[in-house]
């Protein structure tokens, strides 16, 4: 999948692949799509759906961190959904139907709608770019015309920014507070089990030269 360089390490900003995987490294969603297409929770622990269909109650799972050590709260994923939104064209479709997303405690939000979408799930659980990667609320309330400047997910690696040679190595160390899902991996959900301390990127274009 390391088809070029990593040159954007905002998420948020590119549908370049190379910073998707980058992102799925260090950052975590709240949903994600299994090997049968089926949207599975990730960072949630569930989601209930109102009876007129316009209410989404998410509740996240508990023992969630980000990097810092500091817990993910739901005002972080609100800030984290309003961000990719901007960005996303799935995203922006979705918000056309959204009255209001609004934390109601530590672990819980909810996402009003004017009118019933199927797109909630898919939009918030699709693989691919742009991914709606979470970020603490003080990353995610950055102009989303402007890249972030610092690298807290509450994924399974920690992005060593001060070892990042642009065009030439980023590296990843492993977070030892993530806490993985007890399912067995399938697509981008179930448990994301790290036996790696260490993972280096050693982007070289030679073939000859990377043998």
């Amino acid at each position: 999948v390391m088809h070029s360089p990593l040159r954007l390490t905002d998420p948020h900003a590119t549908t370049a692949y190379i910073t998707t995987w980058h992102g799925y490294m260090i950052y975590d969603t709240l949903l994600a799509t299994d090997a049968n297409n089926k949207v599975q929770p990730q960072m949630l622990d569930k989601w209930d759906v109102s009876d007129d269909g316009k209410t989404y109650t998410m509740t996240l799972r508990p023992g969630l961190k980000w990097h810092d050590g500091q817990p993910v709260k739901a005002e972080d994923c609100v800030a984290s959904i309003k961000r990719w939104a901007a960005k996303d064209s799935m995203g922006q479709k979705m918000m056309t139907f959204v009255d209001s997303i609004t934390a109601k405690d530590a672990k819980t939000f909810e996402i009003k709608l004017k009118s019933q979408t199927g797109l909630v799930l898919s939009a918030l659980g699709k693989p691919s770019s742009n991914v709606p990667f979470m970020m603490p609320k003080r990353v995610a309330e950055t102009d989303p015309s402007k890249q972030i400047e610092e690298y807290i997910g509450s994924g399974p690696f920690v992005f060593k920014r001060d070892e990042w040679q642009p065009g030439s190595k980023i590296v990843y160390t492993k977070f030892e507070g993530y806490k993985p899902r007890s399912e067995p991996p399938s697509g981008t959900t179930g448990g994301k089990v790290v036996k790696l301390d260490r993972v280096e990127w050693r982007p070289i274009r030679d073939h000859q030269q990377a043998v």
